[in-house]
């Protein structure tokens, strides 16, 4: 007999939705979220109307409603009624040590929270959705700074104090971060007319690409041109990629102290573009954590954040017109 006759296992209908059977069978004994019939009197057997009930307080608790309130959202929706919004529908943000799945949270948004349960469950649908939401919402800036950075630095965090346990929820988590700010940036178009672009780049060595994507998102939500070369650019690429194009800045990724180069970014500010008599070089910003601790030379700026880094760019971008627009096409 099929799945859709006699219902599916527990052990089946954890799978499919990412949590695991012991909180099934919890919600059932505590919130009265189970099977409405059981084969031979003990075995749980989900029907459809089931499942779309634990689909919905999966769907509630992700968005950071309590169990407890998601279990009488869930069934009384199940029942055909209405009730009224649950606690976590209000606006502004949540204070909870943790969000049941172990990582350290504080005070945070609804929807850091529910962001921090789908990656938990690895539940990938659920992680599109929010993302796409979130930025639609607030925009890129306030998402990356108060929801995707925060919750994927709960999960580094996590993962460095508990033996690499939650190595694949950072994985994943990291993927569809990525994944949502690359179409932003492939959904939009330039709107600053006859602007250089900004060119983005980790330095060599260097293979942390999220934070710079999340610039690279920035300016596009600005309408600014950017060019990303992302992970680990070589020397000489970077070096012949600022010549061909000119840009009106460069931004220099770093993680750690280990891979910042200042003598390459020295080159860099160094590199002279444009027509003959009106010769000029790129501003260079120094991104990232391991640039600290050194003073930036002259031709060069270290924003403090996103935010600053984004303002900085925009008012280079305004001033810089695209020396390519001047260049003879013999040149």
């Amino acid at each position: 007999m099929s799945d859709t006759t006699h219902g599916i296992t527990t052990g089946a209908m954890a799978r499919r939705l990412g949590v695991s059977p012991t909180t099934l069978r919890s919600w059932d004994q505590r919130y009265g979220i189970g099977p409405a019939a059981r084969e031979d009197g003990r075995h749980r057997r989900w029907s459809p109307a089931d499942v779309a009930m634990l689909e919905e307080m999966c769907r509630l608790t992700t968005s950071g409603v309590p169990p407890a309130e998601a279990a009488r959202v869930a069934r009384t929706r199940a029942a055909g009624q209405h009730p009224a919004p649950p606690v976590a529908d209000t606006v502004g943000p949540t204070r909870a040590p943790g969000s049941g799945n172990g990582l350290p949270l504080g005070d945070v948004h609804k929807e850091f929270r529910g962001l921090a349960r789908a990656a938990v469950r690895l539940d990938s649908p659920t992680m599109d959705t929010l993302l796409r939401d979130l930025v639609a919402e607030h925009g890129l800036v306030t998402s990356w700074e108060e929801v995707m950075a925060p919750t994927l630095h709960a999960v580094g965090r996590k993962w460095e104090s508990s033996d690499d346990r939650y190595v694949e929820v950072e994985h994943l988590l990291s993927w569809h971060i990525s994944t949502a700010l690359r179409q932003l940036v492939s959904s939009a178009r330039p709107r600053v007319a006859d602007a250089a672009p900004v060119l983005l780049a980790c330095v060599p060595s260097e293979q942390h690409t999220l934070s710079l994507e999340a610039l690279a998102a920035g300016l596009t939500e600005r309408g600014l041109p950017t060019r990303m070369f992302g992970a680990a650019v070589p020397a000489e690429a970077l070096d012949a990629a600022v010549h061909r194009l000119g840009p009106a800045a460069v931004v220099l990724w770093s993680q750690s102290r280990s891979t910042a180069s200042h003598a390459l970014a020295r080159h860099v500010a160094e590199i002279a573009f444009g027509i003959k008599g009106a010769r000029t070089h790129p501003l260079v910003l120094l991104a990232g954590p391991g640039w600290a601790g050194r003073a930036a030379a002259p031709g060069m700026l270290r924003p403090g954040g996103l935010r600053e880094a984004l303002d900085i760019l925009a008012r280079r971008c305004a001033a810089f017109p695209d020396p390519a627009a001047d260049r003879n096409p013999a040149d």
